[in-house]
């Protein structure tokens, strides 16, 4: 079954870099409101997953989670986090340093769309990886 999501090796570099700093990490898709569409890397115990949240996979061992609102426009495309330079104003972890995850999209296949659909929808809310609200 392919991912939901990838990441490129200097996103796989900065999630370790964050993990050694700050401790365990959450990431969330933005959808687009003051961040745009990027990925927040926040420290778990600062970020409260909601009931909704749809968990997309990880990224060394750091889940990536979606509003269930956006999954639905996002559900047919694999996501691929990435690391770019520069940028404005972030909650995100990673832009004290001058860097910013970023997230390349691309349509699953046909043969991969249906691989994931009969695998059923993936899992929701901070039980999906025993975050539970703390």
């Amino acid at each position: 079954m392919p991912p939901r999501v990838v990441a490129s090796a200097e996103a796989l570099a900065l999630t370790r870099e964050l993990k050694k700093k700050h401790g365990a990490l959450v990431f969330h898709q933005s959808g687009g409101c003051c961040e745009g569409t990027a990925p927040m890397c926040f420290r778990q115990s600062d970020f409260r997953v909601g009931p909704r949240d749809v968990l997309l996979g990880s990224i060394e061992g750091c889940p990536i989670y979606v509003g269930a609102e956006q999954f639905d426009y996002l559900a047919a495309c694999q996501l691929t986090i990435d690391v770019v330079t520069g940028g404005g104003d972030s909650f995100s972890l990673e832009a004290a340093d001058g860097e910013r995850f970023a997230t390349r999209s691309r349509l699953f296949t046909r043969e991969e769309a249906a691989e994931l659909a009969a695998d059923g929808p993936p899992p929701t809310g901070p039980d999906a990886l025993g975050l539970g609200r703390r």
